[in-house]
């Protein structure tokens, strides 16, 4: 239409969620949104609402890519949980070491920044780490030991991969981040073959 800038919302959300990527929450100002994006505040907040819905959208398109990615790393292995989770967390590293995308994690980055978030901003993302954490379960589902202890497990992957991103964040060289994603799958599968040959003793 004539007399009217044209954008494309997916691309400018994209720019937006960069900014929080790159710098938290709390320093993403408008001025910098609207830098990225190249919107002014009436057209962001015309097109995305205030700074805590860009925020949630923005948490949201994050989770979508990335989630995507290790829905399917996880699914790949069916019958083999331990495979799956170093499928796992080949798509985490995979995303630290791309230099397209900025270092961290969106949700690690704003967990950290938790407390200071208005309740439904701290709720959202509690809320993609739920389901991060349900996703890794699922893929546990198949392993021979107690519920409660695949629980645990896949509470204990996603805190790992959570510490990644931090690490990462704080320029850890990517020798020394497989090396705690080997830890972690050397953890996971002896934990599983441990329960397995308790649980064929005690049959």
């Amino acid at each position: 239409m004539s007399g009217r800038k044209q954008f494309d919302v997916g691309t400018a959300l994209d720019q937006a969620m960069r900014v929080f990527w790159q710098r938290g929450y709390a320093d993403a100002s408008l001025d910098a949104l609207g830098s990225a994006t190249g919107l002014g505040r009436g057209s962001l907040y015309g097109t995305f609402g205030n700074k805590d819905t860009l925020f949630r959208q923005c948490l949201d398109r994050y989770a979508a890519v990335y989630g995507a990615q290790y829905e399917q790393a996880l699914a790949a292995y069916p019958d083999d949980p331990v495979r799956a989770v170093e499928a796992f967390f080949d798509v985490v590293l995979a995303r630290i070491a791309d230099p397209a995308v900025p270092t961290g994690c969106l949700i690690a980055q704003s967990a950290a920044q938790s407390p200071t978030f208005q309740e439904e901003n701290g709720a959202k993302v509690r809320g993609l780490l739920d389901l991060q954490r349900r996703r890794v379960r699922e893929a546990l589902a198949g392993a021979s030991a107690d519920p409660r202890v695949l629980d645990e497990l896949a509470t204990y992957v996603v805190a790992v991969n959570q510490s990644l991103a931090v690490l990462s964040r704080a320029g850890a060289p990517d020798a020394e981040l497989r090396s705690v994603v080997r830890l972690a799958c050397a953890t996971v599968a002896d934990t599983l073959a441990r329960r397995a040959s308790e649980g064929a003793a005690h049959r």
